[in-house]
């Protein structure tokens, strides 16, 4: 069959119609590389939620963001106050955000549809900092850097929150490295059953297991290596992303099947860091909060000073 200029015309421009919307479509499910946040509200933790959403926090005040990773789009959730908002973890049983809450030696625990506060613990007395949270099938486990001791909030049916009274200190055993004064146990991961924890020392640039039930603690053997300015922990199979934050980068650990060893592959950067504290994963990336550490102290922006979220690809 022969078809005339004029059905030639025609098939183009078929052709072109259903194109376009193919177009459209993959350009929407391109990410953006950064996603600003609210000006004046200094992040430092970041988790992922149900889907493409993901959550920040900010030192000054405690506020808590939800934001779209894919939109950029993001909305304050939970009034900033009397509150610090440092590492957070994401319960997908309950759609509850466990909050670490630094200087206040407090744990915050937050709807993550609503934004309302649905718990609060005093796990310690100030001075100290609760830094960092991870949430497993039977506890969130919270690090305490200027404190010799991990605080567990033990979980029931459905990630089921428990009573005050039900609040556990877990000392940490004789082999993690500690310096009084010196900011200690930071970042921390769990692997996938729950029965080892992770957890980097900012001061001593090492990374130690602890057993959750004991305290127990043994340095990870890195043969020889350092994780210096190591801050918040990604763990993903037996891949380990440690975040440095002042040395803008991340080091990629392969870890031994048992976590007593492991060994730097490689490292991640970008050239939006500016001192990212804390990663979050989702699908084919790593996201990361940038604090400003080295223009900013902990909790003291100011309302014109600008923070982002930045996206890095992983293999």
């Amino acid at each position: 069959m022969k078809l005339s200029f004029k059905s030639l015309a025609w098939l183009l421009v078929l052709t072109l119609s259903l194109l376009i919307p193919l177009s459209a479509v993959v350009a929407q499910a391109v990410y953006p590389e950064v996603i600003p946040l609210f000006d004046g509200y200094q992040p430092e933790g970041i988790a992922v939620g149900y889907g493409h959403t993901f959550y920040t926090g900010s030192l000054n005040g405690g506020a808590v963001f939800r934001g779209d990773l894919r939109s950029g789009e993001v909305e304050m959730i939970a009034a900033p106050g009397a509150r610090m908002s440092v590492g957070m973890s994401f319960d997908e049983r309950s759609g509850l955000l466990f909050v670490a809450g630094g200087g206040t030696g407090a744990a915050y625990v937050f709807d993550g549809k609503t934004g309302e506060m649905v718990a609060s613990y005093q796990l310690t007395s100030p001075p100290t900092f609760v830094n960092d949270v991870i949430v497993t099938r039977q506890a969130a486990y919270f690090t305490d850097s200027f404190q010799k001791q991990l605080y567990v909030l033990p979980l029931g049916p459905g990630g089921s929150l428990p009573d005050p009274a039900d609040v556990e200190t877990l000392p940490l055993g004789d082999g993690f490295a500690f310096t009084p004064g010196a900011f200690n146990a930071n970042g921390i991961e769990a692997s996938q059953d729950g029965s080892t924890l992770i957890v980097v020392n900012s001061s001593a640039a090492s990374l130690f297991t602890v057993d959750p039930d004991t305290g127990e603690a043994s340095a990870i053997d890195l043969g020889g290596d350092a994780v210096p300015n190591g801050d918040g922990l990604l763990l993903r199979g037996r891949t380990l992303y440690v975040v440095q934050n002042f040395l803008n980068q991340v080091a990629v650990v392969d870890l031994s099947p048992d976590f007593s060893e492991g060994e730097i592959t490689g490292y991640l950067t970008s050239p939006h860091f500016r001192v990212p504290t804390t990663a979050a994963i989702f699908g084919d990336a790593l996201y990361l909060v940038n604090a400003r550490f080295d223009e900013i102290p902990g909790g003291q922006a100011s309302p014109t000073d600008t923070f982002e979220a930045v996206r890095v690809p992983i293999e």
